[in-house]
C-alpha cells in the first residue's frame, strides 16, 4: 500500500512537472501584473505540493517496515558486544531489528527490571530471545535461574507474553563461550540451559534456533587460535569483535531460516 502511495507521489510531481515546462515553451513574456504570472505561481505551489507527497510516502515507507524483529538477550546479543547488530545487518530496508538485549541480565533480572512492557509496545512480528549467560550459579540470587525449572518458567512467560500480541516468538539456545582447557580441548558449561530452552521450545511449539549446538561445533571446527580471533579484547571469551558477530549472526541465520522460511525472502 505505501508502495503505490509513493508510486502515485511520483506520478503527481511529474504530471505537474509537465505542466510547467508546457508554459515555460509557450515563450511568452511574463508582466509582473498578468494572469499568467498568477498562473505560474499557483503551478510552482501544486509542483511543491506534488514533490512533497512523494517525500512524505516515501518518509513513511522508512518508518513503517514490512517486518519487525525483536532481540532479547544478554551481552552477548546486546549492542556493541553481542551478535544482534551483525544480525541486523543481513536484512534488508523491509525489515526493521530493534535490539532489547541488555548486557549483565539473565531471564529472571531482564523481566524484574521491567524491560517487557516497551517490547510489547513494539508490537513486533516476531521475537527472537537469547539467555542462559547470567543465570548460571555465581551470578547471585537476583540472576539464577535453574534450567530445570525457573529458566524454563520464565521462558515459557516469554512466551505467553509476546502471543498475546500475536507476535510470533522464536527461542535460541545461549551461545557458548569459547573456553579451552590446557590441552586445546574446548568445553562449555551451558548445556543444561541450552537442553532447557530446546525442551521448551519443543513443550509451547515455537521456532528453536540451537545456536549452542552450532556455536560450540564451529569452536570445535576452528580451534582455539581462530577462536579467539573473535573476541571483543584480549581474554574476553564471552564477546564479540565484528568478525565474531558476523560469524554468530550467521549461525544464527541459518538456523532461523530453516524454522521460519518467510524471513528468507528479506534477507540482502
Amino acid at each position: 500500500m505505501l508502495n503505490f502511495y509513493c508510486v502515485a507521489g511520483k506520478v503527481y510531481a511529474m504530471f505537474f512537472v509537465d505542466k510547467f515546462r508546457e508554459q515555460e515553451g509557450r515563450g511568452v513574456v511574463f508582466d509582473a501584473r498578468s494572469e499568467m504570472v498568477e498562473d505560474e505561481l499557483k503551478m510552482r505551489s501544486v509542483f511543491q505540493i506534488g514533490l512533497a507527497v512523494c517525500l512524505c510516502a516515501g518518509i513513511c515507507m522508512a518508518q513503517d517496515p514490512e517486518i519487525k524483529i525483536a532481540l532479547l538477550g544478554d551481552s552477548t546479543v546486546a549492542r556493541g558486544s553481542g551478535w544482534g547488530t551483525a544480525f541486523a545487518e543481513r536484512f534488508t530496508d523491509e525489515v526493521q531489528v530493534r535490539n532489547f538485549a541488555m548486557g549483565g541480565r539473565s531471564s529472571k533480572s531482564w523481566y524484574d527490571e521491567k524491560r517487557l512492557p516497551a517490547v510489547l509496545a513494539y508490537k513486533p512480528d516476531y521475537v527472537l530471545m537469547q539467555f542462559g549467560h547470567n543465570g548460571q550459579p555465581g551470578k547471585g540470587p537476583k540472576r539464577e535461574t535453574d534450567p530445570a525449572t525457573t529458566y524454563r518458567d520464565f521462558l515459557k512467560m516469554y512466551v505467553r507474553e509476546f502471543r498475546s500480541i500475536d507476535a510470533k516468538p522464536v527461542i535460541i539456545s545461549s551461545v557458548t563461550r569459547r573456553r579451552y582447557d590446557e590441552n586445546g580441548n574446548f568445553y562449555t558449561t551451558l548445556k543444561p540451559w541450552a537442553m532447557a530452552a530446546g525442551e521448551v521450545a519443543s513443550e509451547v511449539k515455537v521456532p528453536f534456533v540451537d545456536l549452542h549446538r552450532s556455536s560450540t561445533n564451529l569452536q570445535n571446527r576452528v580451534g582455539r587460535a581462530v577462536s579467539m580471533t573473535y573476541n571483543l579484547k584480549e581474554g574476553d571469551t564471552s564477546h564479540f569483535n565484528k568478525k565474531g558477530a558476523a560469524i554468530i549472526s550467521n549461525l544464527v541465520i541459518q538456523d532461523l531460516t530453516n524454522v521460519v522460511k518467510e524471513l528468507g525472502k528479506y534477507l540482502k
